[in-house]
């Protein structure tokens, strides 16, 4: 019988093309990325228990000695998609003499996100009682079976498009007695989510250089776009060009909302200030990837979002040279917008001629902690659809069947706009809170033209 996976096989179509990633003794793997946490491994140690269940020359040794939290673990490249194949089996032997505790005799299967700092607090785990001397098959079933979730405000398992790696742990991970254990034939018959198209860094800010705005990739937009006095959905800040209200510092852009008297140009005078950014790159089709902190308060209103680089607004970056259509004509995306009073929820939207203002077209989230930690938040646009997600979990598609003028104004190309606003609900107590952006960063196909333009 061959010898899979350093005794584990995994099958993995790939979309549409079949791929077998496995590790054997022969060294003709393709996962070859087996790591051990406080315990010992053999990928390659000889099978000294044969039967009708199991005739594998060559299993996967596995030998705790009692470290904290031993685990056996390998990541997939890309993520896995449980959304209709959700099952994994393996085969287990655990000889009676090789324990020296009496825990529980048990196996856990975790699914994890390998590119968390922390990967565990997220984690799906599902736990199977396991009889001694002898094989037994073994299946994880993350659509039936109980699973517990780490975080109790993830969603269903099957739901998640994040995990990419595989956490084996036996007799439970507080153990502090030996483990000996043997296990062959891994088995996942499912889907790994396709890698983006979109592979080519084009453009970014990472946000790296302390003081000012790069003045070569941003603009700072002042002028109030209703007759050069307010601005849309009843704000009532006053944007700024000053360095009080949009800086970097600590490796992320800060934009700060902060209650102070302020006399613009045209001598208004509001009692808010805070920060509107327009990118000096506009562009058609591609990912956008934003990893932002929200701001705190009742009544804040950031959004990260893109508008059309044909709009008409006086006081935009592209009026003057490229304005010829009116909003909502010339489209817009909003990647993500956050209320204050609504904290730990964000929404995704298209304005179009279809349906703008209150639009019906969009999709929204709750998200624990959204102004406290950082988040990750990407648009996906190509010719057909627009694939809204947070931290790799889509939660808006955007797909109308019959695309005209009417709802897909978006072959045309679009730049992106950072803001914090001020809500006439915000909340007397309020003083200041920033939207923070660790890095905004646009891809594109690398074989297709980059639209890059920028203008002095």
């Amino acid at each position: 019988m061959r010898f899979f996976l350093g005794s584990f096989f995994l099958f993995i179509n790939l979309l549409c093309a079949a791929q077998t990633m496995d590790d054997n003794s022969t060294g003709s793997a393709t996962i070859s990325s087996w790591f051990g946490d406080n315990c010992g491994i053999d990928t390659s140690f000889s099978n000294e228990f044969k039967t009708a269940v199991n005739t594998s020359e060559t299993v996967l040794k596995y030998a705790d000695t009692g470290g904290d939290y031993a685990n056996i673990r390998f990541d997939v490249p890309v993520n896995f998609d449980l959304s209709e194949k959700h099952i994994f089996t393996l085969k287990l032997y655990i000889p009676s003499n090789g324990l020296s505790g009496k825990e529980a005799n048990q196996i856990s299967l975790k699914l994890q996100d390998a590119t968390d700092a922390a990967p565990w607090r997220k984690q799906s785990e599902i736990i199977k009682t396991v009889t001694l001397d002898e094989w037994q098959t073994i299946h994880f079933d993350f659509e039936n079976d109980t699973h517990v979730n780490l975080d109790s405000h993830s969603i269903n398992p099957i739901l998640r498009k994040d995990f990419n790696r595989i956490v084996l742990q036996i007799n439970g991970e507080n153990n502090k007695s030996a483990v000996l254990a043997y296990i062959d034939d891994f088995l996942y018959g499912g889907f790994l989510i396709s890698g983006s198209v979109f592979d080519t860094l084009v453009w970014s800010d990472e946000f790296n250089e302390n003081g000012a705005i790069a003045s070569e990739k941003w603009f700072q937009q002042t002028r109030p776009i209703i007759d050069g006095q307010i601005w849309a959905n009843d704000e009532i800040q006053h944007y700024t060009a000053r360095q009080a209200n949009s800086y970097v510092s600590d490796g992320s852009l800060k934009i700060l909302a902060k209650k102070e008297r302020y006399t613009d140009d045209n001598k208004v005078t509001k009692e808010y200030t805070s920060a509107r950014l327009n990118s000096k790159f506009a562009f058609t089709y591609g990912k956008v990837d934003i990893r932002a902190k929200m701001p705190f308060g009742v009544g804040t209103f950031p959004a990260l979002w893109l508008l059309g680089q044909n709009i008409t607004e006086i006081g935009g970056y592209w009026h003057t040279d490229f304005g010829t259509t009116a909003w909502p004509d010339c489209g817009e995306i909003d990647l993500i917008e956050h209320w204050g009073d609504n904290q730990d929820f964000v929404q995704s939207a298209m304005h179009n001629r279809s349906s703008f203002g209150s639009t019906v077209n969009k999709g929204g989230r709750g998200i624990r902690n959204a102004s406290s930690e950082f988040h990750m938040y990407s648009l996906e646009w190509s010719a057909d659809k627009m694939i809204f997600s947070v931290d790799g979990i889509v939660h808006y598609t955007y797909n109308p069947e019959n695309k005209d003028i009417e709802n897909w104004p978006y072959d045309a190309p679009q730049y992106l706009l950072l803001n914090l606003a001020i809500l006439p609900n915000i909340t007397p107590e309020f003083t200041e809170s920033a939207m923070e952006i660790d890095y905004v960063r646009v891809y594109q196909k690398a074989t297709l033209p980059v639209f890059k333009v920028g203008l002095n």
